[in-house]
């Protein structure tokens, strides 16, 4: 292994490139730090430590923890984010984003640019909603237009900034730059959560040493589990059976396969999901507790509390829909029948055309149902951990618990892999062993 990571720094732009992106992810971090002018930061910290899990919560996981210091880069990367699945929705339903789709490069580079501009706009609207948030909890040192207007413009200036940043990263350094952007925040807090939870382990009332190493066991082999489903994957037999010309070369008679993921929605059924079920929660939180219409509002929404049972029931469902409907987005098995037909391709046993369109659909459907389970059981993870853990009297760090499954757990997972996968298929390029050399040398050489 030491001898792998000796390779990486014997390649001069893999070098560079692994060196830019932790330049790149070092300023992030320092901005992240950085607060906004007029903010009071004791008021505010006080304000969250009152609050429940809710929206704000899920939103300050992918901003690392700065939507809650309020600092420069508080929006993070989500209205980018926000911006790029609004596109690719429409790209389904709207005749004119589906015609840029099919105009290769220059038709993608418009969509980044409609994109980006619908950032900024989501920024802008977002961190008003931010002042305001923060006037209606006394975290305004001069509450007024002023405030408001320095708010958006640092505010949406910090997420324009980091979004280049992270075109940046994808453009001249290693990986997915939104992504890693993403991946660094959430596991910046790690360490934190770590020294919280061994802090609690030498306290005698907590329930001892062997128990809070049965914590850290467990949430090695549920890491392991979510290594090994993301992984997965369904193949699916082709074979071509007349020469086509491919790179100035000529092929024929090959056999190869069409893989499809167990979950290829990956975490946004989960994200979708949370949007949703955490509405009524954020919704209490703003009504109050001072009229009658709040207490009404706290025995309807007390249902959807993470406590009860019809919460875990909604959320289960809604994480089992949007894996259907994103799958359903993302891949078209009527474009690869398309392709594979255009490329004299087919399915063994399968006619082509509408016949393998038809099959892939069919497999899909069939492989999408036990993700969306996966998806379901890795979201429900870290209360039923809780629960366990605190019916023996041990507990649990609040930051610790969210890298036991759900969404934090998956983006690290989902985002370690695809970058290990790029470095090795920079090393493999160069003749050098790869980190996963056995299982990818072998089918290399087959």
């Amino acid at each position: 292994m030491l001898e792998r990571f000796r390779n990486i720094f014997n390649i001069p732009e893999l070098r560079n490139r692994i060196l830019f992106t932790f330049g790149v992810l070092i300023v992030y971090r320092i901005g992240g730090a950085i607060p906004t002018p007029g903010v009071n930061s004791a008021a505010l910290a006080q304000a969250f430590s009152a609050r429940a899990r809710d929206l704000f919560a899920v939103y300050d996981l992918f901003a690392g923890g700065a939507f809650k210091q309020a600092t420069i880069f508080a929006l993070g990367i989500m209205p980018y984010i926000s911006a790029s699945i609004i596109f690719q929705l429409l790209g389904s339903v709207w005749a004119p984003i589906q015609q840029l789709q099919k105009e290769g490069q220059e038709g993608q580079k418009k969509i980044n640019q409609y994109t980006r501009y619908l950032t900024v706009a989501l920024a802008a609207v977002q961190s008003l909603g931010v002042s305001q948030f923060l006037i209606q909890n006394g975290a305004a040192l001069d509450p007024g237009i002023g405030f408001r207007l320095m708010v958006m413009l640092t505010m949406t200036t910090g997420t324009v900034f980091v979004m280049w940043l992270g075109e940046q990263i994808s453009e001249r350094g290693i990986g997915n730059g939104i992504s890693l952007i993403i991946f660094i925040g959430i596991v910046a807090r790690f360490p934190h959560a770590v020294i919280g939870q061994l802090r609690v382990m030498l306290d005698p009332d907590s329930g001892g040493v062997i128990a809070t190493m049965a914590l850290f066991a467990l949430m090695f082999v549920i890491t392991a589990a979510v290594v090994l489903i993301t992984q997965g994957t369904r193949r699916i037999p082709v074979r071509y059976a007349s020469q086509r010309v491919v790179g100035g070369r000529v092929y024929g008679g090959q056999s190869t396969h069409l893989p499809l993921k167990v979950n290829a929605a990956g975490v946004i059924p989960i994200i979708f999901a949370q949007s949703i079920v955490l509405v009524p929660t954020t919704v209490l939180q703003f009504a109050g507790t001072a009229t009658p219409e709040s207490e009404t509002l706290q025995m309807v929404f007390g249902w959807f509390q993470p406590t009860s049972l019809i919460y875990w029931t909604f959320y289960s469902l809604l994480i089992i829909f949007f894996s259907y409907f994103y799958t359903a987005i993302i891949f078209n098995p009527v474009d690869v029948a398309d392709n594979l037909k255009r490329n004299n391709g087919f399915i063994p046993g399968v006619r082509p055309g509408k016949k393998t369109a038809e099959y892939i659909d069919r497999v899909l459907n069939r492989i999408t149902l036990p993700g969306s389970i996966y998806l379901a059981l890795i979201a429900a993870l870290p209360f039923l951990i809780i629960s366990i853990f605190q019916s023996f009297r041990v507990s649990v760090v609040p930051d610790f618990h969210d890298f036991f499954g759900g969404t934090g757990l998956l983006i690290v997972v989902g985002v370690a892999l695809d970058t290990l996968d790029k470095v090795e298929s920079h090393l493999l390029v160069r003749h050098y062993d790869g980190f996963m050399k056995g299982s990818r040398l072998r089918s290399r050489r087959r």
